[in-house]
């Protein structure tokens, strides 16, 4: 009897400290990406800064090609990025691709196609990705698309301003896969 409370009571340790013990971490299959380009007014003025600022769900790749069957197909909608949708939040009247936008803050979504890729903007905000309003977009704009040799494994986001240091413009780029797809902004 006391053989068995012995075996029984290590038992019951053993597995405490097995429980105890940290499990391992493991990566999750998206992350959450912000890019902000930050707009300042002339040297020595009292005008606050203003940020012009994109924020998605990063997927990564992980050995999936884009383009088949629920990733990224192509002519229809994507929601450019995972999980909630995508936001753009502008502090300024901002001009993306042409199309003029007030300040504020709008969902992004993408429709790749063969033929051209287009940025959807939309006025829908708040939602889960995947909740797209069609009747909420507030404009269509043709991206430029070119191929990578190398393929990115994470979607990646960039505002690029200009390198004129008196222009508050850039490119608005995008990457996944080999595609790459841009557009500009300025503001107005």
């Amino acid at each position: 009897m006391t053989r068995l409370l012995l075996v029984a009571g290590a038992s019951c340790a053993l597995s405490a400290a097995l429980a105890a013990q940290p499990r391992a971490l493991t990566a999750a299959p998206s992350t959450r990406a912000t890019v902000t380009v930050t707009l300042a007014g002339p040297q020595g003025s009292q005008v606050a800064p203003a940020k012009i600022t994109v924020d998605y769900g990063q997927p990564h790749l992980r050995g999936r090609t884009l383009h088949t069957g629920d990733l990224v197909p192509l002519d229809s909608v994507w929601r450019f990025g995972a999980n909630e949708s995508t936001t753009l939040d502008t502090g300024v009247d901002l001009e993306l691709g042409g199309h003029r936008f007030a300040r504020g803050k709008y969902s992004l979504y993408v429709l790749p196609s063969a033929s051209g890729w287009q940025l959807i903007v939309n006025a829908n905000t708040g939602q889960w990705g995947t909740s797209y309003v069609p009747d909420r977009d507030v404009a269509r704009i043709p991206l430029t698309k070119t191929t990578l040799a190398s393929p990115v494994e994470g979607l990646s986001v960039w505002l690029i301003p200009s390198r004129d240091a008196g222009a508050a413009s850039g490119e608005f780029r995008f990457a996944w896969g080999t595609a790459q797809l841009s557009t500009t902004w300025r503001v107005p």
